[in-house]
Formats: C-alpha cells, sequence, structure tokens
C-alpha cells in the first residue's frame, strides 16, 4: 500500500471508531487527495481545534473557497461541532476527517463528483 492508502485506512479508522460514523470510501479518498501534500506533513496534517485563528483558516480555505459557501455564523458552529464529534481532547484531528465530516454536514459531496 501507499502512504496515501495508509493514510486513507487511518482517517477511515478514525471515523468508525472516534467519530461514529461510517465513512464513504471514495469521497474519503477524494477530499483526502484534495488536501493535497498537507496531509504528509505532521504539522498541517492535524487541525487544531482549540486555536481560533487555524479554525478561522479551516472557514475560509476550506468552506468559502472550495465548498462554495457563503461566509455566515452556521459555518464555524459546523466547524465545532465537527471538532466535539471528533472529540476535543483528541490530540490528532486529522484534516482530512474534519473535511469529509464538513463535507457531508454541508451536503457537499458533489464537489468531489468531478
Amino acid at each position: 500500500m501507499s502512504k496515501r492508502d495508509d493514510l486513507i485506512a487511518k482517517y477511515a479508522d478514525d471515523l468508525l471508531n472516534k467519530c461514529k460514523m461510517q465513512p464513504d470510501m471514495d469521497l474519503l479518498t477524494k477530499v483526502t487527495i484534495g488536501c493535497g501534500p498537507a496531509i504528509y506533513d505532521a504539522d498541517s496534517e492535524t487541525v487544531a481545534g482549540s486555536s481560533a485563528s487555524e479554525l478561522e483558516t479551516v472557514k475560509k480555505n476550506f468552506l468559502i473557497k472550495k465548498l462554495g459557501l457563503e461566509d455566515s455564523p452556521k459555518l464555524m458552529e459546523a466547524i465545532n461541532a465537527v471538532i466535539d464529534i471528533y472529540g476535543r481532547s483528541e490530540r490528532n484531528k486529522y484534516r482530512a476527517v474534519v473535511y469529509y465530516m464538513l463535507t457531508k454536514h454541508f451536503g457537499k459531496e458533489a464537489v468531489y463528483a468531478k
């Protein structure tokens, strides 16, 4: 298996065991690929759930730019809900898993249907 396949398997395990959701492997793979090289860097592969600037970056770069959502308080509410589902005390909140859950939350799977 490739490094990316190993990471996708790890993300699927987090979704199943930590977030209690059955992963859509096709969508998870596409979201992971969409994260680009960030998934291979120890600092950028995770989302710091307690960092306001980090959550703002997720909102701007992912929800608004990638998913095409309008800026509103609902975006940060959704980010916080996903962080709660993942577990605030969970040390490693993987970016691909957070993005996957946000994509599902907003029903924006079509963004990855290309």
